[in-house]
């Protein structure tokens, strides 16, 4: 499938409306381990975006995955800001270096993840977002082109944040808890499964 412009407003549209919705679940998660504030977080941020769909559709993919970066790191409060728009900016560099939508998707995805390690300082296996986007990003690498690879990468996703359930976290707030951390799944690691969940129905309805 190409990536024009009428389906990366699809995309775009799709992953911000599921985010919103998504907000008091997020909430629920991050009053257990966090500040409370991740569902309004990326509800705030994602309306931004929405704010400016139709701007984002005019421009190239690269310009318009860096202006969505921009974007959530001037509206989203917290740690989530920079990390989210660090992934989309690094991602929307990538692709203007010169890489192709849907050819260079891992390649693409794989700066996206490198520059939310740099900015947070974090890898997998620490109850985070990364737990979600290592596991999708192995997946996007061992599996392109494969028919099934919209299913594969959901199951990632899903398998993924299911990992943080029983982890100690040890970077964020949830990190202050200690031992207590343990037994509630990651409220980063939801919102990053919740956007990968929405850009694989889109496509899957857009095939």
């Amino acid at each position: 499938m190409t990536i024009d412009s009428e389906t990366l407003k699809s995309l775009v549209q799709a992953a911000a409306e599921r985010v919103i919705a998504s907000a008091p679940e997020l909430t629920t998660l991050d009053q257990a381990i966090g500040d409370g504030d991740h569902g309004a977080n990326m509800k705030r941020g994602f309306e931004a975006v929405l704010g400016k769909l139709d701007a984002i559709g005019t421009l190239p993919t690269g310009d318009a995955l860096k202006t969505i970066g921009k974007t959530l790191v001037m509206t989203v409060g917290g740690a989530s800001g920079p990390l989210y728009g660090s992934f989309f900016m690094a991602a929307g560099d990538a692709i203007g270096q010169g890489k192709q939508l849907p050819e260079d998707l891992a390649e693409v995805m794989s700066r996206g993840v490198d520059a939310v390690c740099a900015r947070g300082r974090a890898t997998r296996g620490e109850k985070t977002m990364l737990d979600v986007l290592f596991p999708v990003l192995e997946t996007l690498q061992a599996h392109a082109g494969e028919p099934d690879l919209i299913e594969r990468v959901r199951l990632a996703a899903s398998a993924g944040v299911e990992s943080t359930t029983p982890m100690q976290a040890t970077k964020g707030r949830a990190s202050f808890l200690g031992a207590r951390s343990i037994g509630h799944r990651d409220p980063g690691a939801q919102s990053s499964c919740v956007l990968v969940h929405s850009v694989c129905n889109t496509l899957e309805v857009l095939q």
